[in-house]
């Protein structure tokens, strides 16, 4: 593995189509890789399979006070002197699945400072030989840390990726911050578009006043607008004291209005007013209330489509659409389903105080394979779903929702008889192909029963006698088992 050095490396970078003598004769240019990766301004290694470094750039020799050359065939975490112990798995597996992976930790600079990173390993092979080894890239991650100590938040308190697309956000985020315009926040269900809007208020001069959230879709026009605005005491039959609205709740602060889309057209004519005038009457009062507040709003409809419609108000539109954020599915966000199920997997183990320390390398696979209709919440459902069932140490696939399987498998596994797939039948077949019921394999008869008792009661809604006639089984039986496994 040793042999990886800059001749090889150009030979990976150049996809293995010229030989060395090829190249030298031929008209094109061919920098040395080792040229190239000097020029990035973040440290860099390559690593054989036993985590050895191969070579280093600069960058990384200037944090660490050593040569490339006298490093090479060294133990990485002697070299970076990192928190490398509990993220070599993670580098292993790397390996294993030929995804790549991230992971953060500190290193111990040339001045014996620890310097927060953030490690990324990717898998490349040789393409002559077939050789595997990793290239590492350490971003050094202080200034976010720094922000999130500020501001008791990560960069964007819960909002993760290294993605381009989430880069993006995540450059934006000051300038969203720094300024009272109107921001509207489009993007599919459970991409976290909450999640950014209170991370804009808290990087926002207006953090030491209050965050206010409201469903526009939640509650029917009489009650939304009661509490958006108020009511005085007797505006209506119930109303038997005066009662705050949002908006007066949110004084000083900010008021998050997410799906606007669903804002019934009354409202939206009083919404405009209060953005316009900055301020209203609460229902049943001859007496305006002031309020000096940022209004973030959010929706996963198309307002545009909306407002051809004449189910939106176009001037409401322009009015919100001042400054516009669109938040990427989690299937655009190249790269970051890995980063997010380490997060959520080290969350949910320490809040269920587990033990649990990763995911087996198919249980990897199909998560990274999988569509995620329900992007990062589903993802984190998915992970919390796993850790509350596992009881070792590795999340298997037996310890994922059936519904992953099934439409993980309904692209790749033919139709039933009927010309429709079958989402719970097509899932146990996917699971029987990439879990073996082989005696020595952690997914033996035990975990493929267990997860069919999870399929019956699935398919079932979770009742225990149709559970028991679809399994063949009597009731007893089944509650026997369920107990067996821990469900």
């Amino acid at each position: 593995m040793k042999h990886f050095g800059g001749n090889v490396c150009s030979h990976i970078l150049c996809n293995g189509s010229m030989s060395m003598s090829e190249t030298e004769e031929a008209t094109t240019f061919t920098p040395d890789l080792l040229d190239i990766l000097n020029g990035v301004p973040h440290g860099i290694a390559l690593l054989d399979q036993d985590l050895s470094i191969i070579m280093m750039n600069r960058f990384l020799e200037a944090i660490t006070g050593y040569s490339g050359e006298e490093v090479r065939g060294i133990y990485c975490d002697h070299v970076l002197h990192s928190s490398f112990g509990r993220n070599a798995q993670v580098f292993r597996e790397a390996f294993e699945t030929g995804v790549a992976s991230s992971a953060e930790g500190d290193i111990l600079g040339l001045n014996r400072k620890k310097i927060p990173m953030r490690f990324t390993v990717t898998p490349v092979t040789d393409p002559r030989e077939g050789r595997q080894a990793l290239v590492l890239v350490l971003e050094d991650i202080t200034a976010f840390q720094e922000i999130g100590r500020k501001k008791d938040m990560g960069p964007t308190k819960g909002l993760l990726g290294h993605s381009p697309k989430m880069q993006e956000i995540f450059e934006l985020l000051p300038v969203l911050a720094h300024t009272d315009s109107s921001v509207l926040i489009t993007g599919e269900t459970g991409t976290g578009k909450d999640i950014l809007a209170e991370a804009i208020h808290e990087a926002s001069r207006r953090s030491k006043y209050p965050f206010i959230k409201v469903n526009c879709g939640a509650l029917p026009e009489s009650l939304l607008e009661s509490e958006l605005f108020g009511h005085m005491r007797g505006a209506f039959t119930g109303a038997h004291a005066d009662k705050h609205g949002m908006f007066q709740l949110a004084q000083g602060g900010t008021i998050y209005l997410t799906e606007i889309g669903d804002l019934p057209l009354p409202l939206q004519v009083k919404l405009l007013t209060v953005l316009d005038d900055r301020e209203f009457f609460p229902l049943g009062s001859q007496k305006k209330v002031r309020v000096d507040v940022r209004l973030i709003t959010g929706t996963h409809r198309d307002l545009k489509q909306l407002v051809q419609e004449s189910k939106f108000r176009e001037d409401l539109f322009f009015r919100l659409n001042v400054l516009r954020v669109h938040l990427p599915s989690l299937r655009d966000r190249d790269g970051d389903v890995r980063l997010l199920i380490d997060h959520f997997l080290q969350m949910f183990a320490a809040s269920f105080e587990k033990s649990i320390k990763r995911l087996s390398a198919q249980a990897l696979r199909l998560l990274s394979s999988y569509h995620y209709p329900g992007n990062v919440r589903e993802l984190r459902n998915i992970i919390e779903y796993g850790v509350n069932i596992c009881r070792g140490e590795v999340i298997g696939i037996e310890h994922l929702p059936p519904y992953v399987l099934a439409d993980t498998g309904k692209a790749v596994l033919p139709k039933s008889e009927g010309g429709q797939s079958n989402r719970l039948e097509t899932g146990e077949k996917m699971a029987q192909e990439v879990v073996p019921e082989s005696p020595g394999n952690a997914s033996s008869w035990s975990a493929i029963e267990k997860k069919k008792i999870l399929t019956a009661l699935m398919q079932t809604g979770g009742s225990r006698t149709e559970a028991a006639k679809v399994l063949g089984w009597g009731r007893t039986t089944l509650w026997r088992k369920m107990k067996e496994y821990a469900l």
